[in-house]
């Protein structure tokens, strides 16, 4: 064919479908393929607000919806009516402004910014009844009260396929649907699905839950993907609020870094037909993932409203099908109103280490200045200065040194919040799930609202009397499972570097004595871990129910009680000496991280 046949060819190509365009409704972009942008968060757990750090040279802005906002306007303008916005879950539960108003900020944030469909996260059912209660007390309370609340005010669905009553294996009444929708952008139908992570009862306060089965994720995957395709899908995107981790992401088509043997998102992938699933928008571990599983793209962007991520995918026009070797998968982008000039970055961590020379600048992306949408930071204020005077109250404490978590093993943070409680407590022993700390206390003079982002779950304080035996069953147990390393206080541990059910190899009392059998030990935890969290259920199953106090007539919660505490002592936050917890063996010979980090 000549060159000019053939351009004369391609023109009557492109004549004919622009003529069939406004038949069948398909908007193709000029290279003849129609383009979906798909835009995944993940984990915002109330964090709705610009998070602000100053440095000498200025502020550092990031995070927060009316920054996300502008990310989301350059990406609606360069592919009008294309842009498809979901979340992986857990859109609640973290600041003191979305926990005063049981998640109705966070709705009206996603509201605003035009959210499509959510995932339903295992902390969605943290608050339990409306009202200040986190667990109904008698009958006449509604333990899915204040997520039913945030359903109704929600203009987009919160949707799970694998969540039924645990005595009628039917779907609950209140959960509409089959927990799927169908969405349309350029013509393109696209069904949305959504699941929760079967982990639930055991990541958030399991009573709220009592009444629930969260089923497997890969059949109800496979099941509601085809009930989708039936209906007419020509896309089918899956929101889970469930993940896993990889610690490379150069190559989204490479694996190996990634925890493919435990990660959720990626067992539940196994054995899926080739094109079951077209994108998936994961959550649920705070961590990142951009890869390719199967040709399917996952992504996962972090966490606390400081990260998303983006997936394009382009539609054959006459077929209708995914041209899967053209999607594109765009990881983990922070979210800055501003950034350092010499790094491109906003992430105070990493800017901290050189923060004189830290310079800000307005941040740009995609060639283009970010601007912050002043109408949803209006938006937010009300709800900021409901908080503020709470947020910003000084406790007269200060913190010589930072103290930081660290969910793999013993930290400076955890190792302090523990031997306080059980100082308070009067207590033998005091332990605390990793994933109950959500952020470190900074240097400096400490506010309210630093501690209650330390510690923002309402949690009693509980307390177990048990015998020594029962004490180091319980200890077992506790670093058995895949949930991090507990911080201790009144025991000193040998752990194995790897997880696994034998990773206790020593305990004792400090100094090195032994736990005595049949001696009884005061053991305090907040009462997530009492009735239990974390995969405490079994064992303390065994232990009499006279045995163990959940705190629930002492009229406060974790969190205060401490700040209590610490007020009348008027003690600095001193780091406490490290060496409680040993690690031993080579890390090398671990199996794949665990997955489940910072549920």
């Amino acid at each position: 064919m000549t060159p000019f046949f053939r351009t004369l060819f391609v023109s009557i190509a492109f004549a004919v479908l622009s003529c069939r365009t406004p038949q069948d409704g398909l908007r193709p972009d000029s290279d003849g393929a129609v383009r979906i942008t798909l835009v995944g968060t993940n984990d915002v757990h109330g964090w709705v607000m610009t998070q602000v750090e100053q440095f000498p040279q200025g502020a550092i802005r990031f995070g927060g919806a009316a920054t996300f906002a502008g990310y989301l306007k350059l990406l609606r303008d360069e592919n009008p009516g294309g842009v498809l916005l979901v979340d992986g879950g857990d859109l609640f539960q973290g600041t003191l402004m979305s926990n005063v108003t049981e998640g109705s900020v966070v709705i009206d944030a996603f509201n605003a910014l035009g959210y499509d469909a959510a995932a339903i996260g295992n902390h969605e059912f943290d608050y339990g009844p409306v009202g200040p209660q986190t667990h109904a007390s008698d009958p006449s309370m509604d333990s899915f009260g204040a997520l039913k609340a945030r359903m109704a005010q929600a203009k987009f669905p919160l949707l799970s396929t694998n969540i039924y009553e645990s005595n009628s294996r039917l779907r609950p009444s209140w959960l509409p649907g089959d927990g799927t929708v169908m969405i349309e952008r350029k013509g393109i139908k696209i069904g949305i699905l959504g699941l929760t992570t079967p982990q639930t009862p055991t990541t958030t306060l399991p009573i709220n839950v009592a009444t629930l089965r969260f089923a497997s994720l890969g059949p109800e995957a496979l099941g509601s993907a085809k009930r989708l395709r039936e209906r007419g899908a020509d896309l089918v995107i899956a929101v889970v609020h469930a993940g896993g981790r990889c610690s490379e992401s150069k190559d989204p088509s490479d694996l190996h870094s990634c925890d493919t043997d435990t990660g959720e998102v990626f067992e539940m992938m196994k054995g899926f037909p080739y094109g079951t699933l077209d994108a998936v928008v994961a959550g649920h571990t705070h961590a990142q993932i951009g890869h390719f599983v199967n040709g399917t793209p996952i992504i996962e962007s972090m966490a606390l409203g400081r990260f998303f991520g983006v997936i394009d995918l382009y539609v054959d026009p006459g077929s209708r099908k995914l041209v899967r070797e053209r999607t594109r998968i765009r990881s983990s982008i922070e979210i800055c109103e501003t950034v350092d000039e010499a790094s491109g970055s906003c992430d105070p961590r990493q800017l901290r280490a050189r923060a004189s020379e830290v310079k800000p600048v307005a941040a740009r992306w995609l060639g283009k200045t970010i601007v912050a949408d002043e109408a949803l930071a209006s938006l937010l204020k009300p709800g900021e200065a409901r908080v503020s005077e709470l947020q910003n109250k000084p406790l007269g404490l200060t913190v010589p040194r930072a103290l930081g978590r660290n969910y793999e093993q013993e930290s400076v943070l955890g190792s302090f919040l523990a031997d306080s409680l059980r100082t308070m407590t009067r207590a033998d022993v005091a332990m605390l799930n990793p994933g109950g700390l959500r952020a470190d206390l900074a240097q400096g003079a400490v506010k309210y609202g630093a501690i209650y982002e330390v510690l923002p779950f309402d949690n009693a304080v509980a307390t177990l009397d048990v015998t020594g035996d029962q004490l180091v069953t319980l200890v077992r147990a506790a670093y058995s499972a895949k949930k991090g390393v507990f911080q201790i206080s009144g025991l000193e541990l040998v752990l194995d570097r790897c997880p696994g059910p034998n990773r206790l190899k020593s305990v004792h009392l400090p100094g090195g004595h032994g736990v005595d059998p049949n001696v009884r030990y005061r053991v305090v935890m907040p009462d997530f871990l009492a009735r239990g969290g974390d995969g405490l259920g079994p064992i303390l199953s065994t232990i009499d129910p006279r045995q163990v106090d959940l705190g629930e007539t002492r009229g406060s919660n974790l969190r205060d009680e401490l700040v209590d505490f610490w007020v009348k002592h008027q003690e600095p936050f001193v780091a406490p000496e490290p060496g409680r917890i040993s690690m031993i063996g080579d890390a090398k010979g671990c199996a794949t991280a665990d997955s489940h980090r910072n549920p």
